[in-house]
Protein backbone atom coordinates (compact mmCIF):
# COMPACT_ATOMS: atom_id res chain seq x y z
CA UNK A 1 0.00 0.00 0.00
CA UNK A 2 2.80 2.42 0.93
CA UNK A 3 4.66 1.48 -2.24
CA UNK A 4 1.57 2.31 -4.35
CA UNK A 5 1.46 5.77 -2.79
CA UNK A 6 4.80 6.77 -4.29
CA UNK A 7 3.80 5.18 -7.63
CA UNK A 8 0.81 7.55 -7.80
CA UNK A 9 3.26 10.33 -8.66
CA UNK A 10 3.54 8.80 -12.12
CA UNK A 11 -0.14 7.99 -12.75
CA UNK A 12 -2.55 10.49 -11.15
CA UNK A 13 -3.47 13.74 -12.97
CA UNK A 14 -0.88 16.46 -12.46
CA UNK A 15 -3.39 18.97 -11.10
CA UNK A 16 -4.60 16.46 -8.51
CA UNK A 17 -1.05 15.54 -7.57
CA UNK A 18 -0.08 19.18 -7.19
CA UNK A 19 -3.02 19.77 -4.87
CA UNK A 20 -2.16 16.58 -2.96
CA UNK A 21 1.48 17.62 -2.59
CA UNK A 22 1.23 21.42 -2.40
CA UNK A 23 -1.72 21.88 -0.04
CA UNK A 24 -0.15 19.99 2.89
CA UNK A 25 3.21 21.65 2.16
CA UNK A 26 1.52 25.06 2.07
CA UNK A 27 -0.37 24.43 5.30
CA UNK A 28 2.80 23.23 6.98
CA UNK A 29 4.72 26.29 5.79
CA UNK A 30 1.82 28.52 6.83
CA UNK A 31 1.83 27.14 10.34
CA UNK A 32 5.64 27.27 10.54
CA UNK A 33 5.69 30.86 9.28
CA UNK A 34 2.82 31.77 11.59
CA UNK A 35 5.03 30.42 14.35
CA UNK A 36 7.79 32.83 13.27
CA UNK A 37 5.28 35.66 12.95
CA UNK A 38 3.72 35.05 16.37
CA UNK A 39 7.17 34.56 17.91
CA UNK A 40 8.22 37.95 16.52
CA UNK A 41 4.97 39.55 17.68
CA UNK A 42 5.41 38.19 21.21
CA UNK A 43 9.04 39.28 21.32
CA UNK A 44 8.28 42.72 19.86
CA UNK A 45 5.29 43.41 22.09
CA UNK A 46 6.49 41.81 25.36
CA UNK A 47 10.24 42.41 25.22
CA UNK A 48 10.69 45.30 22.75
CA UNK A 49 11.82 46.13 19.20
CA UNK A 50 15.49 45.56 20.04
CA UNK A 51 14.59 41.93 20.76
CA UNK A 52 13.48 41.65 17.13
CA UNK A 53 16.87 43.05 16.13
CA UNK A 54 18.55 40.43 18.34
CA UNK A 55 16.69 37.53 16.73
CA UNK A 56 17.41 38.93 13.26
CA UNK A 57 21.19 38.92 13.77
CA UNK A 58 21.12 35.38 15.21
CA UNK A 59 19.19 33.98 12.25
CA UNK A 60 22.15 33.55 9.83
CA UNK A 61 24.01 30.90 11.86
CA UNK A 62 20.92 28.97 12.95
CA UNK A 63 19.55 29.30 9.43
CA UNK A 64 22.72 27.97 7.84
CA UNK A 65 23.12 24.97 10.16
CA UNK A 66 19.43 24.12 9.76
CA UNK A 67 19.95 24.50 6.02
CA UNK A 68 22.43 21.59 6.13
CA UNK A 69 19.47 19.33 6.79
CA UNK A 70 17.30 21.12 4.25
CA UNK A 71 19.98 20.85 1.58
CA UNK A 72 20.71 17.16 2.19
CA UNK A 73 16.97 16.54 2.42
CA UNK A 74 16.06 18.24 -0.86
CA UNK A 75 19.13 17.10 -2.78
CA UNK A 76 18.98 13.53 -1.53
CA UNK A 77 15.24 13.34 -1.99
CA UNK A 78 15.65 14.26 -5.65
CA UNK A 79 17.87 11.15 -5.97
CA UNK A 80 15.42 9.17 -3.83
CA UNK A 81 12.37 10.21 -5.90
CA UNK A 82 14.04 9.17 -9.14
CA UNK A 83 15.15 5.87 -7.57
CA UNK A 84 11.57 5.14 -6.49
CA UNK A 85 10.32 6.16 -9.94
CA UNK A 86 12.79 3.74 -11.56
CA UNK A 87 11.84 0.94 -9.13
CA UNK A 88 15.26 0.84 -7.44
CA UNK A 89 14.19 0.44 -3.82
CA UNK A 90 17.62 -0.63 -2.54
CA UNK A 91 19.18 2.58 -3.77
CA UNK A 92 16.37 4.62 -2.20
CA UNK A 93 17.10 3.05 1.20
CA UNK A 94 20.83 3.68 0.95
CA UNK A 95 20.24 7.28 -0.10
CA UNK A 96 18.06 7.88 2.96
CA UNK A 97 20.56 6.24 5.31
CA UNK A 98 23.42 8.30 3.91
CA UNK A 99 21.31 11.47 4.17
CA UNK A 100 20.82 10.79 7.88
CA UNK A 101 24.53 10.23 8.55
CA UNK A 102 25.66 13.30 6.59
CA UNK A 103 23.12 15.57 8.25
CA UNK A 104 23.83 14.47 11.82
CA UNK A 105 27.60 14.72 11.78
CA UNK A 106 27.84 17.90 9.69
CA UNK A 107 25.31 19.84 11.77
CA UNK A 108 26.84 18.62 15.05
CA UNK A 109 30.32 19.83 14.05
CA UNK A 110 28.98 23.22 12.97
CA UNK A 111 26.96 23.58 16.18
CA UNK A 112 30.07 23.01 18.31
CA UNK A 113 32.05 25.53 16.26
CA UNK A 114 29.18 28.00 16.54
CA UNK A 115 29.27 27.80 20.33
CA UNK A 116 33.07 28.06 20.51
CA UNK A 117 33.13 31.23 18.41
CA UNK A 118 29.85 32.73 19.60
CA UNK A 119 31.20 36.19 20.51
CA UNK A 120 33.03 36.67 17.22
CA UNK A 121 30.03 35.46 15.22
CA UNK A 122 27.50 37.70 16.97
CA UNK A 123 29.64 40.76 16.29
CA UNK A 124 30.21 39.65 12.69
CA UNK A 125 26.46 39.25 12.18
CA UNK A 126 25.88 42.94 12.90
CA UNK A 127 25.01 43.17 16.61
CA UNK A 128 25.86 46.44 18.34
CA UNK A 129 26.04 47.40 22.01
CA UNK A 130 22.31 48.14 22.22
CA UNK A 131 21.23 44.50 21.83
CA UNK A 132 24.38 42.29 21.83
CA UNK A 133 23.73 40.72 25.26
CA UNK A 134 20.17 39.60 24.53
CA UNK A 135 21.30 38.33 21.12
CA UNK A 136 23.91 36.12 22.80
CA UNK A 137 21.32 34.79 25.24
CA UNK A 138 19.03 33.74 22.41
CA UNK A 139 21.89 32.40 20.27
CA UNK A 140 23.38 30.02 22.86
CA UNK A 141 20.14 28.28 23.82
CA UNK A 142 18.88 27.91 20.26
CA UNK A 143 22.19 26.46 19.12
CA UNK A 144 21.90 23.67 21.72
CA UNK A 145 19.00 22.25 19.71
CA UNK A 146 20.14 23.07 16.18
CA UNK A 147 21.12 19.46 15.35
CA UNK A 148 17.51 18.43 15.93
CA UNK A 149 16.38 21.18 13.55
CA UNK A 150 18.79 19.96 10.84
CA UNK A 151 17.55 16.38 11.21
CA UNK A 152 13.95 17.59 11.01
CA UNK A 153 14.58 19.58 7.83
CA UNK A 154 16.19 16.55 6.21
CA UNK A 155 13.51 14.09 7.33
CA UNK A 156 10.64 16.32 6.26
CA UNK A 157 11.81 16.28 2.64
CA UNK A 158 12.25 12.50 2.68
CA UNK A 159 8.67 12.13 3.93
CA UNK A 160 7.46 14.25 1.01
CA UNK A 161 9.57 12.24 -1.45
CA UNK A 162 7.78 9.10 -0.24
CA UNK A 163 4.51 10.64 -1.41
CA UNK A 164 3.19 11.29 2.12
CA UNK A 165 2.86 15.08 2.25
CA UNK A 166 0.30 15.08 5.07
CA UNK A 167 2.85 13.69 7.51
CA UNK A 168 5.36 16.29 6.29
CA UNK A 169 2.71 18.91 7.06
CA UNK A 170 2.18 17.52 10.57
CA UNK A 171 5.95 17.62 11.13
CA UNK A 172 5.88 21.37 10.58
CA UNK A 173 2.60 22.08 12.34
CA UNK A 174 3.25 20.36 15.68
CA UNK A 175 6.47 22.23 16.61
CA UNK A 176 5.00 25.52 15.40
CA UNK A 177 1.98 25.16 17.65
CA UNK A 178 4.23 24.04 20.50
CA UNK A 179 6.51 27.04 20.07
CA UNK A 180 3.62 29.51 20.13
CA UNK A 181 2.27 27.92 23.32
CA UNK A 182 5.68 27.84 25.00
CA UNK A 183 6.35 31.45 23.96
CA UNK A 184 3.23 32.50 25.82
CA UNK A 185 4.09 30.41 28.88
CA UNK A 186 7.78 31.35 29.14
CA UNK A 187 7.71 34.98 28.01
CA UNK A 188 4.32 36.18 29.24
CA UNK A 189 3.52 33.98 32.24
CA UNK A 190 7.02 33.34 33.64
CA UNK A 191 8.51 36.63 32.36
CA UNK A 192 11.73 34.96 31.15
CA UNK A 193 12.36 37.49 28.36
CA UNK A 194 14.78 36.46 25.61
CA UNK A 195 15.75 33.33 27.53
CA UNK A 196 12.12 32.24 27.44
CA UNK A 197 11.87 32.90 23.70
CA UNK A 198 15.00 30.82 23.12
CA UNK A 199 13.85 27.85 25.23
CA UNK A 200 10.47 27.91 23.48
CA UNK A 201 12.32 27.56 20.16
CA UNK A 202 14.47 24.73 21.54
CA UNK A 203 11.36 22.84 22.71
CA UNK A 204 9.77 23.25 19.26
CA UNK A 205 12.83 21.59 17.67
CA UNK A 206 12.50 18.67 20.11
CA UNK A 207 8.79 18.21 19.30
CA UNK A 208 9.50 18.12 15.55
CA UNK A 209 12.38 15.66 15.97
CA UNK A 210 10.26 13.33 18.11
CA UNK A 211 7.46 13.28 15.52
CA UNK A 212 9.76 12.60 12.56
CA UNK A 213 11.55 9.82 14.47
CA UNK A 214 8.17 8.26 15.22
CA UNK A 215 7.17 8.47 11.52
CA UNK A 216 10.23 6.64 10.25
CA UNK A 217 9.92 3.95 12.90
CA UNK A 218 6.16 3.36 12.52
CA UNK A 219 4.78 4.76 9.24
CA UNK A 220 7.54 4.94 6.65
CA UNK A 221 7.98 2.54 3.72
CA UNK A 222 11.74 3.14 4.00
CA UNK A 223 12.81 0.57 6.57
CA UNK A 224 16.48 1.23 7.19
CA UNK A 225 19.06 -1.35 8.21
CA UNK A 226 22.34 -0.54 9.92
CA UNK A 227 24.31 -0.94 6.69
CA UNK A 228 22.30 1.89 5.08
CA UNK A 229 23.94 4.44 7.41
CA UNK A 230 27.46 3.64 6.22
CA UNK A 231 28.53 6.22 3.66
CA UNK A 232 28.98 5.07 0.06
CA UNK A 233 31.10 7.34 -2.08
CA UNK A 234 28.92 7.12 -5.18
CA UNK A 235 25.72 7.86 -3.26
CA UNK A 236 27.34 10.63 -1.20
CA UNK A 237 28.64 12.27 -4.37
CA UNK A 238 25.20 12.09 -5.97
CA UNK A 239 23.52 13.53 -2.87
CA UNK A 240 26.13 16.24 -2.43
CA UNK A 241 25.99 17.32 -6.08
CA UNK A 242 22.32 18.22 -5.69
CA UNK A 243 22.45 19.18 -2.00
CA UNK A 244 25.08 21.74 -2.83
CA UNK A 245 22.45 23.57 -4.87
CA UNK A 246 20.20 24.14 -1.86
CA UNK A 247 23.10 24.65 0.53
CA UNK A 248 24.65 27.27 -1.73
CA UNK A 249 21.29 29.01 -2.01
CA UNK A 250 20.64 28.88 1.74
CA UNK A 251 24.25 29.81 2.49
CA UNK A 252 23.93 32.77 0.17
CA UNK A 253 20.78 33.81 2.04
CA UNK A 254 22.74 33.62 5.31
CA UNK A 255 25.54 35.75 3.82
CA UNK A 256 22.90 38.11 2.47
CA UNK A 257 21.35 38.49 5.92
CA UNK A 258 24.74 39.24 7.47
CA UNK A 259 25.42 41.82 4.77
CA UNK A 260 21.97 43.35 5.21
CA UNK A 261 22.43 43.65 8.97
CA UNK A 262 25.81 45.34 8.57
CA UNK A 263 24.63 47.67 5.77
CA UNK A 264 21.56 48.66 7.78
CA UNK A 265 23.69 49.38 10.86
CA UNK A 266 26.16 51.40 8.76
CA UNK A 267 23.61 53.53 6.90
CA UNK A 268 20.83 53.35 9.47
CA UNK A 269 20.53 51.95 12.99
CA UNK A 270 19.26 49.00 15.05
CA UNK A 271 15.64 49.94 14.32
CA UNK A 272 16.26 49.41 10.61
CA UNK A 273 17.40 45.88 11.48
CA UNK A 274 14.15 45.45 13.43
CA UNK A 275 12.24 46.68 10.35
CA UNK A 276 14.00 44.10 8.22
CA UNK A 277 13.23 41.46 10.87
CA UNK A 278 9.52 42.19 10.38
CA UNK A 279 9.85 42.19 6.58
CA UNK A 280 11.78 38.90 6.51
CA UNK A 281 9.03 37.22 8.56
CA UNK A 282 6.45 38.54 6.12
CA UNK A 283 8.44 37.24 3.16
CA UNK A 284 8.06 33.67 4.38
CA UNK A 285 4.56 34.08 5.77
CA UNK A 286 3.01 35.87 2.80
CA UNK A 287 4.64 33.59 0.22
CA UNK A 288 3.64 30.33 1.91
CA UNK A 289 1.33 29.15 -0.94
CA UNK A 290 3.98 29.96 -3.55
CA UNK A 291 6.64 28.04 -1.63
CA UNK A 292 4.16 25.21 -1.03
CA UNK A 293 3.47 24.83 -4.76
CA UNK A 294 7.22 24.83 -5.41
CA UNK A 295 7.79 22.09 -2.84
CA UNK A 296 4.89 20.08 -4.24
CA UNK A 297 6.34 20.41 -7.74
CA UNK A 298 9.72 18.86 -6.84
CA UNK A 299 8.74 15.21 -6.19
CA UNK A 300 6.23 15.22 -9.08
CA UNK A 301 8.79 16.43 -11.61
CA UNK A 302 11.58 14.24 -10.19
CA UNK A 303 9.51 11.04 -10.16
CA UNK A 304 8.14 11.50 -13.67
CA UNK A 305 11.52 12.42 -15.08
CA UNK A 306 12.96 9.26 -13.53
CA UNK A 307 10.04 7.28 -15.05
CA UNK A 308 10.70 8.94 -18.48
CA UNK A 309 7.24 10.52 -18.56
CA UNK A 310 8.41 13.80 -20.04
CA UNK A 311 4.99 15.06 -21.05
CA UNK A 312 3.93 14.90 -17.42
CA UNK A 313 7.08 16.78 -16.39
CA UNK A 314 6.22 19.58 -18.82
CA UNK A 315 2.63 19.67 -17.59
CA UNK A 316 3.82 19.89 -13.98
CA UNK A 317 5.94 22.94 -14.86
CA UNK A 318 3.06 24.78 -16.56
CA UNK A 319 0.52 23.92 -13.87
CA UNK A 320 2.87 24.94 -11.05
CA UNK A 321 3.70 28.31 -12.63
CA UNK A 322 0.03 29.13 -13.18
CA UNK A 323 -1.02 28.13 -9.66
CA UNK A 324 1.80 29.89 -7.85
CA UNK A 325 1.44 32.95 -10.12
CA UNK A 326 -2.19 33.39 -9.10
CA UNK A 327 -1.23 33.24 -5.42
CA UNK A 328 1.63 35.71 -5.95
CA UNK A 329 -0.64 38.33 -7.54
CA UNK A 330 -3.09 38.07 -4.64
CA UNK A 331 -0.28 38.42 -2.09
CA UNK A 332 1.12 41.43 -3.95
CA UNK A 333 -2.25 43.20 -3.78
CA UNK A 334 -2.61 42.65 -0.01
CA UNK A 335 0.89 43.96 0.75
CA UNK A 336 0.41 47.06 -1.38
CA UNK A 337 -2.95 47.92 0.21
CA UNK A 338 -2.39 47.10 3.90
CA UNK A 339 1.30 47.67 4.84
CA UNK A 340 0.59 49.91 7.86
CA UNK A 341 -1.91 47.46 9.33
CA UNK A 342 0.60 44.62 8.91
CA UNK A 343 3.40 46.47 10.72
CA UNK A 344 1.07 47.51 13.56
CA UNK A 345 0.61 43.85 14.49
CA UNK A 346 4.28 43.62 15.57
CA UNK A 347 4.46 46.60 17.91
CA UNK A 348 2.68 47.74 21.04
CA UNK A 349 1.49 51.22 21.95
CA UNK A 350 0.50 50.27 25.47
CA UNK A 351 0.81 53.07 28.02
CA UNK A 352 2.60 50.63 30.31
CA UNK A 353 5.69 50.80 28.07
CA UNK A 354 8.50 53.18 28.91
CA UNK A 355 8.96 56.33 26.83
CA UNK A 356 12.02 55.04 24.96
CA UNK A 357 10.25 51.83 23.83
CA UNK A 358 7.17 53.79 22.74
CA UNK A 359 9.37 56.12 20.69
CA UNK A 360 11.12 53.15 19.07
CA UNK A 361 7.77 51.59 18.20
CA UNK A 362 6.53 54.77 16.55
CA UNK A 363 9.72 54.99 14.52
CA UNK A 364 9.30 51.37 13.39
CA UNK A 365 5.75 52.21 12.27
CA UNK A 366 7.04 55.19 10.32
CA UNK A 367 9.84 53.37 8.49
CA UNK A 368 8.61 49.86 7.80
CA UNK A 369 5.44 50.12 5.60
CA UNK A 370 7.23 51.84 2.72
CA UNK A 371 10.11 49.35 2.94
CA UNK A 372 7.63 46.46 2.94
CA UNK A 373 6.03 47.71 -0.29
CA UNK A 374 9.39 48.00 -2.06
CA UNK A 375 10.59 44.54 -1.01
CA UNK A 376 7.37 42.94 -2.35
CA UNK A 377 7.11 45.12 -5.46
CA UNK A 378 8.10 42.37 -7.94
CA UNK A 379 6.26 39.49 -6.22
CA UNK A 380 4.05 38.56 -9.24
CA UNK A 381 7.05 37.54 -11.37
CA UNK A 382 9.15 35.56 -8.89
CA UNK A 383 7.30 32.27 -9.48
CA UNK A 384 9.13 31.72 -12.76
CA UNK A 385 12.47 31.99 -10.99
CA UNK A 386 11.42 29.57 -8.22
CA UNK A 387 9.89 26.89 -10.46
CA UNK A 388 12.64 27.26 -13.05
CA UNK A 389 15.46 26.66 -10.59
CA UNK A 390 13.55 23.79 -8.95
CA UNK A 391 13.01 22.06 -12.30
CA UNK A 392 16.74 21.60 -12.87
CA UNK A 393 17.15 20.35 -9.32
CA UNK A 394 14.27 17.89 -9.66
CA UNK A 395 15.75 16.28 -12.79
CA UNK A 396 19.24 16.01 -11.29
CA UNK A 397 21.05 18.77 -13.23
CA UNK A 398 23.08 20.22 -10.39
CA UNK A 399 25.08 22.98 -12.11
CA UNK A 400 22.14 24.77 -13.82
CA UNK A 401 20.09 24.35 -10.62
CA UNK A 402 22.89 25.86 -8.56
CA UNK A 403 23.48 28.83 -10.84
CA UNK A 404 19.81 29.66 -11.25
CA UNK A 405 19.17 29.27 -7.52
CA UNK A 406 21.85 31.87 -6.85
CA UNK A 407 20.67 34.41 -9.42
CA UNK A 408 18.55 36.58 -7.12
CA UNK A 409 20.53 36.59 -3.87
CA UNK A 410 24.04 35.90 -5.12
CA UNK A 411 24.37 37.38 -8.59
CA UNK A 412 22.08 40.39 -8.24
CA UNK A 413 20.93 41.27 -4.70
CA UNK A 414 24.30 41.12 -2.92
CA UNK A 415 26.06 43.29 -5.55
CA UNK A 416 23.13 45.74 -5.49
CA UNK A 417 23.41 46.01 -1.70
CA UNK A 418 27.06 46.95 -2.11
CA UNK A 419 26.38 49.46 -4.91
CA UNK A 420 23.12 51.26 -4.02
CA UNK A 421 23.26 52.15 -0.27
CA UNK A 422 26.36 54.38 -0.55
CA UNK A 423 24.29 56.61 -2.87
CA UNK A 424 20.74 56.04 -1.60
CA UNK A 425 21.25 55.09 2.05
CA UNK A 426 18.77 52.64 3.60
CA UNK A 427 16.37 53.20 0.68
CA UNK A 428 19.00 51.56 -1.53
CA UNK A 429 18.56 48.36 0.51
CA UNK A 430 14.82 48.20 -0.09
CA UNK A 431 14.90 49.07 -3.81
CA UNK A 432 17.54 46.40 -4.41
CA UNK A 433 14.96 43.63 -3.77
CA UNK A 434 12.56 44.21 -6.71
CA UNK A 435 15.44 44.94 -9.09
CA UNK A 436 17.04 41.59 -8.19
CA UNK A 437 13.68 39.80 -8.54
CA UNK A 438 13.11 41.12 -12.06
CA UNK A 439 16.64 40.42 -13.30
CA UNK A 440 16.71 36.87 -11.89
CA UNK A 441 13.28 36.09 -13.36
CA UNK A 442 14.34 37.17 -16.85
CA UNK A 443 17.49 35.03 -16.68
CA UNK A 444 15.78 31.94 -15.24
CA UNK A 445 12.86 32.19 -17.66
CA UNK A 446 15.25 32.14 -20.60
CA UNK A 447 17.08 29.00 -19.47
CA UNK A 448 13.89 27.20 -18.41
CA UNK A 449 12.25 27.82 -21.79
CA UNK A 450 15.35 26.59 -23.62
CA UNK A 451 15.61 23.46 -21.45
CA UNK A 452 11.95 22.53 -21.92
CA UNK A 453 12.24 22.82 -25.71
CA UNK A 454 15.44 20.78 -25.75
CA UNK A 455 14.78 18.13 -23.09
CA UNK A 456 11.01 17.60 -22.99
CA UNK A 457 9.86 18.22 -26.58
CA UNK A 458 12.46 16.25 -28.57
CA UNK A 459 11.48 13.14 -30.63
CA UNK A 460 13.91 10.98 -28.64
CA UNK A 461 12.31 11.98 -25.35
CA UNK A 462 8.84 11.35 -26.78
CA UNK A 463 9.91 7.84 -27.84
CA UNK A 464 11.32 7.15 -24.36
CA UNK A 465 8.00 8.14 -22.82
CA UNK A 466 6.01 5.85 -25.13
CA UNK A 467 8.29 2.90 -24.32
CA UNK A 468 8.04 3.64 -20.58
CA UNK A 469 4.23 3.80 -20.70
CA UNK A 470 3.99 0.56 -22.68
CA UNK A 471 6.30 -1.20 -20.22
CA UNK A 472 4.16 -0.07 -17.28
CA UNK A 473 0.95 -1.14 -19.00
CA UNK A 474 2.40 -4.58 -19.64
Amino acid sequence: MARNRSAELGTKPISSLLIQQAVPASIGILVMSLNMIVDTIFVGRWIGPLAISAITVVIPVTFFIGAIGLAVGIGGSSVLSRALGAGDRDKALRVFGNQTTITFFTSAILAVLGLVFQYQLINFFGADDSFRDIALTYYRIVLYGIVMLAMCMMGNNVIRAEGKPKFAMYAMMLPAIGNIFMDWILIRVFDMGMEGAAWATFISYAICFAFILWFFIVKSELRLKLECFFLKRKIVNEINALSFVTLARQGTIAVLTILLNNVLIRYGDSLDIAAYGIISRMLMFALFPVIGVNQGFLPIAGYNYGAKKFGRVKESINTSIKASGAFAIFIFALIMIFPEQIVTIFISNSESLDAATLADNQEILRRTPSALRWVFAATPVIVIQLIGASYFQAIGKAIPALLLSLTKQGFFLIPLLLILPPFLGVFGVWIAFPIADILSTILTGYFLNRAVKRDLNSPVKAKDEIVSNLAQND
